[in-house]
């Protein structure tokens, strides 16, 4: 005889990493890293700190789960673009860029740029980590991006390691202005309009000149 109790504290069991993952993602991005504690994890999360020691052995742990869970997945997502696109490059990287808004800055994730901004020196395993995983990848993935457009007489040739960093750094500064003066600002501001003003004001440095 199946017992519905029994169903429901199954499926709940399932459920805890993911419920243990998202509370984790709302302490690190409302308090840092090392203001974090995991009791304060697990009691957000509904269950006992001995419960979160069986799926994760300290916070560093969990901390890199959070970010394999919700941001490593987004950057295979802009791979996969990346790899089948069949448009410009200049309509490629307008898509890159508005598309990692949507997926990243403009939700909780990138509270995670911030917090890697602000704390990486204390941490420096977890610096290694999100720089391999993350900072590296994304990286790689901007610079295939740009050579693409190089290679087929798109963009002008430039350096293609100083430009991928300045790709990365508007981007950067918004999710750090998002998390750190967003509510002190008086009048309006318009994330999107500023990316569009960044993507035209870059295609339009990297873009060939049409011949005369």
């Amino acid at each position: 005889m199946n017992c519905p109790l029994k169903k429901r504290w199954e499926r709940r069991k399932d459920a805890r990493p993911q419920e243990l993952l998202a509370a984790a993602l709302d302490l690190f991005v409302e308090r840092g890293f090392a203001a974090t504690r995991l009791d304060d994890v697990a009691a957000r999360a509904g269950v006992s700190k001995g419960t979160l020691y069986l799926y994760f052995t300290n916070k560093e742990e969990l901390f890199k789960a959070v970010v394999r869970e919700n941001v490593v997945p987004v950057l295979g997502e802009a791979e996969g673009i990346l790899e089948s696109f069949e448009g410009s490059t200049v309509e490629l990287f307008r898509e890159m860029v508005l598309g990692w808004w949507e997926r990243i800055g403009a939700t909780k994730l990138s509270g995670i740029t911030k917090l890697m901004m602000a704390e990486s020196s204390n941490f420096p395993e977890v610096a290694r980590f999100y720089h391999d995983e993350v900072i590296q990848r994304g990286n790689a993935m901007i610079a295939r991006m740009l050579r693409r457009g190089v290679e087929r007489g798109e963009f002008r040739p430039v350096d293609i390691e100083h430009a991928t960093q300045l790709v990365c750094s508007p981007m950067i500064m918004l999710m750090m202005w998002k998390h750190s003066f967003a509510e002190c600002r008086t009048e309006q501001f318009s994330p999107e309009a500023y990316l569009n003003s960044f993507v035209d004001l870059f295609l339009n440095g990297m873009l060939t000149q049409p011949p005369r």
